[in-house]
């Protein structure tokens, strides 16, 4: 795999680029619909987070959108490939299984704070008006999970660049960036409960409730998947945050019915 990609050219980066994130995309978007809407409900696990009805048109926003991201994530696959032929950055050799676990390891933590710094800046009132379009989906679905400005998806698609300038990292270890992204993303993106019988003291394992929170409310919750950014600089949201939201919702429909 090192020196198939280090073969290519431009445009086969490019090219397999936007394949690579297009399939991520659609295919555990697909994957995250056939869980959350049939296999778990069946199981009787778990529930739906938001009962709330999607915004006008939003699922057509968001594939455009998303389509969009796509292409940048793809074509700016050049950058990284572009390090390595500059010289810039290298490829580890013969890799061993424990230093890509570990080096895996480290990459979580880095997308974390990454994330959780760029998302920061995108509720600043500077870069606000470059977030708000992920932001029109209050209710969120499986396929808001690219659904960014371009601005937003420059900003949160270099997260590679800069382990790449200080570490010699297994080309495996890169490639799980995007696929451990797409899944964290994917989780907090499902509008579904997947641990509702965890209590206040296990609330840092579900991302999923923790970024609904995010997208109900607003600010607070701005990290990724894990919540240590969010706790040791007091950004994180009480679980019952949405609660006044979806209460009125609930009298809403209840008058309706009556």
């Amino acid at each position: 795999m090192r020196e198939l990609i280090l073969g290519f050219d431009w445009q086969q980066i490019m090219l397999w680029g936007c394949a690579f994130f297009a399939a991520l995309y659609l295919g555990f978007g697909a994957l995250n619909l056939w869980l959350t809407r049939w296999l778990m409900p069946r199981l009787g696990h778990g529930g739906q987070l938001d009962p709330r009805p999607l915004g006008a048109g939003q699922l057509r926003r968001e594939l455009g959108l998303s389509a969009l991201s796509v292409l940048l994530f793809g074509t700016g696959s050049i950058f990284p490939w572009g390090l390595l032929q500059l010289g810039w950055a290298q490829l580890a050799v013969a890799p061993s299984a424990l230093r890509i676990v570990a080096e895996i390891a480290v990459l979580v933590v880095w997308n974390e704070i990454h994330f959780y710094v760029n998302h920061w800046l995108l509720h600043s009132r500077w870069l606000r008006r470059f977030h708000l379009p992920h932001h029109r989906s209050i209710v969120v679905t499986p396929w808001s999970t690219y659904a960014f400005h371009p601005i937003e998806a420059l900003m949160l698609g270099n997260v590679i660049l800069l382990p790449m300038l200080v570490h010699d990292f297994a080309v495996w270890s890169l490639l799980a960036v995007p696929v451990f992204s797409i899944v964290f993303n994917n989780i907090g993106h499902s509008n579904y409960d997947f641990l509702p019988d965890f209590d206040r003291d296990r609330w840092w394992l579900n991302g999923a409730r923790r970024h609904h929170l995010h997208h109900a409310c607003y600010q607070g919750n701005y990290g990724f998947m894990f919540p240590f950014m969010d706790r040791l600089f007091g950004t994180a949201l009480p679980p019952d945050a949405a609660k006044p939201q979806l209460d009125r919702h609930a009298a809403k429909q209840g008058t309706h019915a009556a």
